[in-house]
């Protein structure tokens, strides 16, 4: 949303500054899909990042560098994504008659009134969205946000060896994977949630077509059983979360502390639908789908339908796509549901 392309290359790499990790794609074109050419998830320290913003700029540049090499992508150009906590964001309405120039004056005037800085801190965009229902009047969607958060993911992807060509917000992202991912629906706009459990938040979105509607995060995540892991067994942060990602903890630790945890995942993503259903007049979620590193404990996602009776499945949006040959497919299989937002921050490069 926040930085311009002057040119369109064969491979695009999008860059997920998480809590707790970088998830790294990779993506070329193929035919009028995707080929994903590389990707990798490198564990951050503890503190590097905090509430969505780096802590630790250089940690996070290192972690950057480091993906980059493990993946052996030699692609340059990158997009990366501001959280939606940082963003502000407002539908306002504009005469259909400026042009380009004098809209983006008037853009500017007009977001001056709602943003909470001096515009001259802040980075702004914002897209035409379609004619309004009022004669001679366009909706348009104003995204802003501080410019030392966008200048900052910049800055950690250039340390990192790569052009940061495109900030983009994670939610747009999130939207964007799923869409490719889902098929059309022969419905009218069926409502699907995305279960995003991450190391600190569980967040529940709620898809209506290709547009999240709703949105409600909660303070539980995966943090929970690595921090257990490593106060009770002596393993150290980053040796609990690979043995997690390759699902290598002993049977000891499964029983004593991954299958509660797994209960007590159940039971916040059932309160999370509950408080979507008493929020308002609401259709009911039609499936889940469940992204996110924690979404990946065995036999999560089967005992999360039985408990909140909808459909629901691992988010892998790699199933039907090419897949370079050096990829490790296994390992591709057990990550697939952390890569959402990096897929959609890749696929955001080919977009006009």
């Amino acid at each position: 949303m926040f930085g311009f392309m002057e040119q369109k290359s064969g491979e695009f790499v999008g860059v997920d500054i998480g809590a707790s990790s970088i998830k790294l794609v990779a993506l070329s074109r193929q035919g009028k899909g995707y080929s994903l050419q590389a990707y990798a998830v490198v564990t951050l320290p503890a503190a590097a990042i905090n509430d969505g913003n780096i802590q630790d700029s250089e940690a996070v540049s290192e972690a950057i560098t480091k993906a980059l090499r493990i993946s052996g992508s030699k692609a340059v150009q990158a997009i990366t994504a501001v959280p939606s906590s940082a963003v502000i964001t407002k539908s306002i309405q504009m005469n259909s008659a400026y042009t380009e120039r004098d809209l983006e004056d008037q853009v500017r005037i007009e977001a001056d009134q709602f943003i909470p800085y001096p515009l001259d801190e802040v980075a702004l965009d914002f897209e035409v969205t379609g004619p309004s229902p009022l004669p001679n009047l366009n909706e348009i969607m104003v995204v802003a946000c501080r410019k030392d958060d966008v200048e900052q993911r910049e800055d950690v992807i250039t340390e990192g060896g790569l052009q940061c060509l495109v900030v983009d917000v994670d939610t747009y992202t999130l939207e964007r994977a799923v869409n490719f991912m889902l098929p059309p629906s022969e419905d009218d706009a069926p409502l699907v949630g995305v279960v995003d459990i991450g190391a600190s938040t569980l967040t529940l979105h709620v898809m209506r077509g290709d547009t999240i509607v709703y949105t409600r995060e909660q303070a539980f995540g995966g943090n929970e059983l690595t921090h257990s892991i490593h106060s009770q067994y002596g393993m150290s942060l980053e040796e609990v979360e690979q043995a997690l990602r390759a699902g290598e903890l002993s049977q000891e630790i499964h029983e004593m502390l991954v299958l509660p945890f797994r209960s007590t995942v159940v039971q916040q993503v059932s309160r999370a639908l509950q408080f979507f259903y008493s929020s308002g007049a609401h259709s009911e979620v039609t499936r889940l789908l469940l992204a996110g590193g924690v979404a990946n404990i065995e036999g999560l996602a089967g005992i999360i339908e039985e408990e909140v009776g909808v459909p629901s499945l691992l988010a892998n949006p790699f199933n039907d796509m090419a897949v370079n040959s050096k990829v490790n497919r296994v390992r591709l299989e057990r990550d697939a549901s952390a890569l959402l937002k990096a897929l959609g921050m890749a696929i955001r490069g080919f977009e006009e």
